[in-house]
Parts: C-alpha cells; sequence; structure tokens
C-alpha cells in the first residue's frame, strides 16, 4: 500500500469556473460551500458544510447547500464518501484510481493505493463469476493523532 501525500487542495476558483462554465449560478452562499469543502483535507456532511458556511452567510439555507454538493459530486468536484453510520460525505476528488483512509474521530481522510487490491479483485472475480469493472474501497479507523 502506497499513502498519496496530501496535495494542496485545488483552488476553489477553479471549482467556481467549473461550476459557472456548466451553467450554476454563482452566490455568495454557494461560492462559501465552495471554499469550505475545496479547502478541507477531512470528509464533511452536507450539515458540517451548514455549520461552516452559516457563520459566514447566516441566512444560507441547508437546501443551498445540498444542492451546491450535488452539482459538484456530478461534476467530479467532490467525491461522496460513505460512512459507518449511513450518512453521506464529501471530500475534494481526487485524479486517478485511489482509495480512501478515513478517521472515524477526526474525520480526516488520507488517499491510497493498493496494487495487492488487483489479486483481490482478480480473486472477487474467479469465485464469483462476475468480470468486475470497478470499485470503489474506503477503510475506516482512528488516525495517529487522534489515539
Amino acid at each position: 500500500m502506497e499513502l498519496i501525500p496530501q496535495s494542496q487542495p485545488q483552488a476553489p476558483s477553479d471549482w467556481l469556473k467549473c461550476l459557472r462554465e456548466n451553467g450554476y449560478r454563482l452566490t455568495a452562499p454557494r461560492q462559501a460551500v465552495v471554499e469550505i469543502i475545496a479547502s478541507s483535507q477531512h470528509v464533511l456532511s452536507p450539515l458540517d458544510v451548514y455549520d461552516k458556511a452559516r457563520s459566514r452567510y447566516p441566512k444560507i439555507g441547508l437546501v443551498t447547500v445540498y444542492r451546491t454538493v450535488e452539482k459538484l459530486a456530478e461534476l467530479n468536484l467532490i467525491q461522496r464518501v460513505h460512512q459507518p453510520s449511513g450518512c453521506h460525505a464529501f471530500i475534494g476528488g481526487f485524479s486517478g484510481h485511489v482509495h480512501l483512509l478515513i478517521c472515524e474521530s477526526c474525520g480526516r481522510a488520507v488517499y491510497f493505493e493498493g496494487e495487492k487490491l488487483d489479486a483481490l479483485m482478480a480473486n472477487v472475480e474467479n469465485e464469483s463469476g462476475f468480470k468486475v469493472h470497478d470499485h470503489w474501497f474506503q477503510l475506516f479507523g482512528i488516525c495517529s493523532d487522534c489515539q
């Protein structure tokens, strides 16, 4: 397994440009949502984003957060994270095929690559008769800072 160093988050201005080019109106509250998610190295639920955005724009609506998050996911700017609690959260997307390791305590996310997963997928194909086209792998634990 190879951990992928946390790179600089993609600039919020790039995300805003992508939204604008795809016909999305850019209001100040929506820009706040983009800035919050783009600058985070932690997974954030829509409610987390809403709480953070309200400090900047007290009148922001939860619907604005959900619509913005869905559009960002549709444009592959963020990645959906399924949490053990069943709630969805999001983190800035990463190009290429990588997997996530997520701290259950603080929500910090680390991307990793795993060549050994290819052998696992081949074994699953052989035993199930399925031809696997894609997979999504997330691990949950407690990071060294939270231990």
